[in-house]
């Protein structure tokens, strides 16, 4: 590894005895909190970069008498540095908030221009201060609801936070907080997400043309940057909501040498529900999640970084009829990362992570129980290094191991005679143990004033006691100028995946199961290809852009049809594989200025799937296909104290599996009550299409808190203004009067109005 740097310098030689190199970390001038993809540009000699993941940033001109430094970043004044006779040095830099409120409705904290002069197609950076605006569901504010928003992106089922990107299923998602993995991340069967927005500096989120650093997923990355604290004073926020409170503490470490910060929240859900229960019913929902960080800087060259999250939720219910059931899930992660900057043009990040994900969960009815347990554990060591040999070529390489640890366990059988569920033998259970790792190398290169080139190739490498499996994983993203405020783009990409979500959707059982690949479960394997047109008008106030995009997967699992799981060793011999592709063309439309800001996007796509042994061979619609997905976002500042936010949502009506009969076999005995349905084709119905409009009114006061400065904010929202009732699930069961099968909707959430309060200090 340590041949590689010297050899790159050692090329780059010639240029760096021609030019002088700037370093250093962009900051908020406030908290000192690092600002992840801020602009520093040299504009007289139209070169400029952006802050990487940690702050840092490298910059490489050409000798001169004097230069002008210019450093901007979304919602922050843009700084102008003169200096004189500059020198190869490391510049620390400052950025002040912007002291008016509309910049803070943006969705995207990229630099100007970015969206079109990037190679980079398909990703978005999720405004938090948007976020805190937006509509919220019982006063949570939640950034996976806003993912929700974005184009070639499907929501799940209504009011959760689940989400299915150009065709992929949920587990072709890789969110990761700080690096660590988080396998679930939702709280209250997925109405709400784990991530506290108050803990949270950055969101991008990635849906095509990875870059080579990424892996293991096929459809998308989410990755979610926890904030470092405030290293110029003591400060925190609180508020609460209708179901849970929050409070976030930070402050400096050793005279400003380092910060914290801790978050935490916690609901009291199971309080409020309290007086409303039956008598002869109990129920029981305890959610909580918890962040903290620390950072330290050792020197100019050398900081750390340690972070952790946990969160849990706990969920029993005894209900006046036969069914009960008991729910125990929750992620802990831990991540520590050391930055180390080599020379001026040479920066790394090691970091050592570990991340746990158990849910186990028990139900009882009519005298038949059920079990399953998930348990995930993993160890993580990688390294990425990130090298610039001149203003126009940025090398990334790295490479990343993982062991990783599995513990399934599923069953179905009659209650015992002492009417006690039986104890989960978690102890008992068979681990899995699998190896995965990768090795990467990414080259951003401007070829011309008008053209650009990201290049990469990643070897993944997955090995377990059954199989071995070695990929290789080319990436390939061009981009053209074709003015000054227009770009097309073209990106390719393979990705594999070796860890599998099993979905329940055909097979009896009360959760979901994570597999590794094996000898009989091969990896899943996509290729996309994307073609983009980005362009701005109005001086960057509008920015529009149009992606087209195919995609087919392979390796794709589902379980066989009429699958009864008795054990966990079942699993492997009751899958199907099978393949799927996508197609689809995304519109969007965001404006930046103004008292009015928001976005509209719209995706028109079509997502298939084909299994030998599922539906007589015959290809079907992806269980969250939707045909067309509109969503309509804005916020309007009324004073410096008032606004107004709404988004308005619309789709197509999702596939689902109706059966057209039921056969009843006597003499048998399993979970089913001997009653067997008659299907002809898997989804072979729609629900009907879905429509929602949310609302939401914030006002903001600069007050005093415990002899400091703050502010308060009350959010009031209402949540389906017009209370439409869109189809939650569809169920089949018998009409009382004329004994024939018959089909019943079922919708969940009404109109649900709102209130949140916060504070800062």
């Amino acid at each position: 590894m340590r041949l590689l740097p010297g050899l790159l310098l050692l090329l780059s030689f010639p240029v760096l005895a021609q030019s002088i190199t700037f370093n250093g970390y962009v900051r908020d001038e406030r908290t000192g909190e690092v600002l992840i993809g801020a602009s520093v540009a040299v504009p007289s000699q139209k070169i400029g970069t952006t802050t990487n993941h940690y702050g840092f940033y490298s910059l490489l001109a050409l000798t001169a008498d004097s230069l002008n430094l210019v450093v901007s970043y979304v919602g922050y004044r843009t700084s102008n540095l003169r200096l004189l006779h500059p020198t190869s040095q490391q510049l620390n830099l400052t950025l002040t908030e912007a002291a008016s409120q509309l910049n803070e409705v943006l969705i995207s904290d990229q630099v100007t221009d970015q969206n079109i002069r990037q190679t980079q197609m398909g990703s978005l950076n999720l405004s938090l201060k948007l976020n805190k605006t937006l509509p919220a569901l019982f006063g949570e504010r939640d950034i996976l609801k806003t993912v929700q928003l974005l184009p070639g992106v499907q929501g799940g089922q209504e009011g959760t936070t689940g989400f299915y990107v150009r065709g992929g299923n949920s587990d072709q998602n890789l969110v990761q907080l700080d690096e660590a993995p988080v396998y679930n991340p939702n709280h209250l069967f997925g109405l709400f997400s784990t991530f506290n927005t108050n803990a949270l500096n950055r969101v991008t989120l990635i849906k095509g043309g990875f870059p080579a650093q990424y892996g293991g997923r096929l459809s998308s990355i989410l990755d979610v940057t926890m904030r470092e604290g405030n290293s110029k004073k003591f400060s925190g926020q609180g508020g609460i909501g209708l179901i849970a409170s929050n409070l976030t503490l930070e402050g400096p470490i050793s005279g400003g040498r380092g910060s914290y910060m801790i978050s935490g929240r916690r609901t009291y859900l199971d309080l409020l529900l309290k007086p409303f229960l039956p008598k002869n019913g109990k129920t029981n929902y305890t959610f909580y999640d918890f962040n903290a960080k620390i950072n330290y800087r050792l020197g100019e060259r050398d900081r750390l970084f340690l972070s952790v999250f946990t969160g849990r939720d706990n969920a029993q219910y005894t209900g006046a009829s036969s069914l009960n059931y008991g729910i125990r899930f929750g992620n802990n992660t831990a991540t520590f990362r050391w930055n180390h900057l080599f020379s001026n043009t040479l920066f790394a990040n090691t970091s050592l992570i570990t991340n746990t994900y158990q849910l186990s969960l028990s139900t009882l009815q009519s005298g038949y129980v059920a079990q399953i347990y998930t348990g995930l554990r993993d160890y993580t060591l990688k390294s990425d290094w990130e090298y610039y040999p001149s203003p126009k070529h940025t090398l990334r390489w790295g490479g990343i191991v993982t062991n990783h640890a599995f513990a399934p366990l599923a069953s179905s059988a009659r209650l015992p005679k002492s009417g006690k569920i039986p104890v989960f033998p978690t102890d008992s259970i068979t681990r899995q143990y699998a190896t995965e790792a990768g090795l990467y190398l990414n080259d951003d290169w401007i070829l011309t004033e008008r053209a650009a080139l990201s290049a990469g190739l990643r070897l993944p490498l997955f090995r377990n006691p059954t199989a071995t499996y070695a990929r290789l994983e080319p990436r390939l993203s061009v981009r053209y100028l074709l003015g000054t405020v227009t770009s097309l783009k073209v990106s390719y990409s393979i990705m594999n995946q070796f860890l599998h979500l099993v979905p329940n959707s055909t097979a009896s059982l009360p959760a979901d199961i994570w597999l590794p690949s094996s000898a009989v479960v091969r990896p899943q394997t996509s290729q996309q290809i994307a073609v983009g047109w980005f362009r701005n008008s109005r001086n960057n106030a509008f920015e529009m852009s149009i992606e087209a995009y195919a995609k087919e997967m392979r390796g794709q699992v589902l379980f066989r049809e009429g699958t009864q799981l008795l054990k966990s060793s079942e699993i492997e011999q009751n899958l199907a594989f099978g393949r799927g592709w996508s197609i689809g063309l995304e519109f969007y439309l965001r404006k930046n200025a103004g008292r009015f800001t928001g976005w509209l996007s719209y995706t028109l796509s079509k997502t298939m799937q084909q299994f030998a042994n599922l539906n007589r061979g015959k290809a079907f619609p992806f269980a969250y296909d939707r045909r067309h997905n509109l969503a309509l976002v804005g916020s309007y500042e009324l004073s410096s104290h008032w606004t107004v936010a709404g988004n308005l949502t619309f789709y197509t009506g999702r596939p689902y599996t109706l059966p057209v009969g039921r056969v009843q076999i006597n003499g048998g005995s399993t979970l089913y009550n001997d009653i067997y349905a008659d299907y002809t084709s898997r989804n072979n119905y729609r629900l009907r299409p879905y429509h929602r409009l949310d609302v939401s009114v914030t006002h903001k006061k600069n007050r005093t808190w415990f002899g400091h400065p703050g502010t308060s904010e009350w959010v009031f929202s209402t949540y389906n203004l017009y209370s439409r009732l869109n189809p939650y699930f569809v169920y089949a069961t018998t009409d009382d009067f004329t004994r024939q099968p018959i089909a019943r909707e079922v919708s969940l959430l009404p109109i649900i109005p709102s209130v949140s309060y916060q504070i800062s200090f």
